[in-house]
């Protein structure tokens, strides 16, 4: 009888720790396959870490990431009322807007881009930069890791602009980019 009360108990912690709330992540998933859409996976290893020299803070920083989540919504051409871009737009905004905290926002009528986390001040489990174009479509990407500060976003960036990148990895986004 504890037994059966036991897995019961179990089985009803599990259904109910199933969220069904959207997510950004389960946005990622649903429209991983859908036209229109692109989305990679990237881990940390495209900075070619080994052909430059890394201070300890830059090996920390590197460190503390996990890989980064990519999504882009390429505007159809086909969708002159940009009735479709509208719509995935809206439902980006609303994911972000519940799940993440703006650091900063830039809006310039038809384009735009924001910085947003999850996590507090000096443990941040996730930044997302999303950036938006009418004419083009839209772009999300999440930078996933572990105990993240701002200033190990901050190191990356200056190390994506010195580190010998191996752009191997964003092939299908150039492809996708480049089709008309």
């Amino acid at each position: 009888m504890k037994r059966s009360l036991y897995l019961f108990g179990l089985m009803l912690l599990v259904l109910a720790s199933c969220s069904q709330e959207p997510s950004l992540q389960k946005y990622y998933i649903e429209k991983g396959e859908a036209p229109g859409f692109i989305t990679l996976d990237i881990a940390p290893t495209f900075i070619k870490r080994n052909e430059i020299k890394l201070t300890p803070e830059e090996k920390a920083a590197v460190g503390s990431l996990h890989k980064f989540n990519v999504l882009i919504y390429k505007t159809d051409s086909l969708d002159v009322s940009h009735k479709r871009y509208e719509q995935e737009l809206e439902k980006v905004k609303g994911l972000i807007k519940g799940e993440y905290e703006e650091l900063i926002k830039i809006n310039n009528g038809e384009s735009g881009a924001s910085i947003s986390t999850k996590g507090n001040d000096e443990h941040i489990e996730e930044f997302v930069v999303f950036v938006r174009n009418q004419d083009t479509g839209f772009g999300v990407v999440r930078v996933l890791g572990d105990d993240m500060t701002p200033n190990n976003v901050l190191t990356i960036a200056g190390l994506l602009q010195k580190a010998n990148i191996d752009t191997e990895q964003f092939k299908p986004l150039q492809e996708l980019m480049n089709k008309k």
